[in-house]
C-alpha cells in the first residue's frame, strides 16, 4: 500500500482513528453501559422473556461487536477506495503476472 504523498497518509491515519474510535464507544456503550452502568433501567424492559439489562450483558454486547466488525471492513473498504489503497482480485492478478514475468525472462534468457 502506498500513499501519493505524506498528506494522504496522515488524513487516512487519521480518519482510521476517528473510525475506530467511535466504534470503540459504541461498544463500551453496549457493553459496559447497557450491561453494567444503566442495567437497572433496561431490566425494566423484558425481551424474549429475560430483563433487557441482562440480555445485553449475556448476549447483546457480544452481537453488537460482531456488527461493528462487519462495519469496520465495510467502512475501511470505503476509506481504502478514497484513498486509493484498495486490494482487488484484479489488481493483485496483474501484480502476480508482473512478477512473474521477470523471473520468466531470466529462465529464458539461461541467465
Amino acid at each position: 500500500m502506498s500513499f501519493e504523498n505524506k498528506q494522504k497518509a496522515s488524513d487516512y491515519w487519521r480518519e482510521n482513528l476517528k473510525l475506530m474510535f467511535s466504534l470503540l464507544v459504541v461498544w463500551f456503550v453496549v457493553s459496559f453501559g447497557c450491561g453494567i452502568l444503566f442495567v437497572d433501567e433496561l431490566n425494566q424492559i423484558r425481551m424474549g422473556g429475560f430483563k433487557l439489562g441482562f440480555w445485553f450483558a449475556q448476549q447483546g454486547a457480544i452481537y453488537v461487536f460482531l456488527a461493528l466488525i462487519f462495519v469496520y471492513v465495510y467502512k475501511m473498504n470505503q476509506l481504502d477506495r478514497k484513498y486509493g489503497v484498495y486490494e482487488d482480485d484484479e489488481s493483485a492478478e496483474q501484480a502476480d503476472v508482473a512478477a512473474a514475468e521477470p523471473k520468466a525472462q531470466q529462465l529464458q534468457g539461461g541467465h
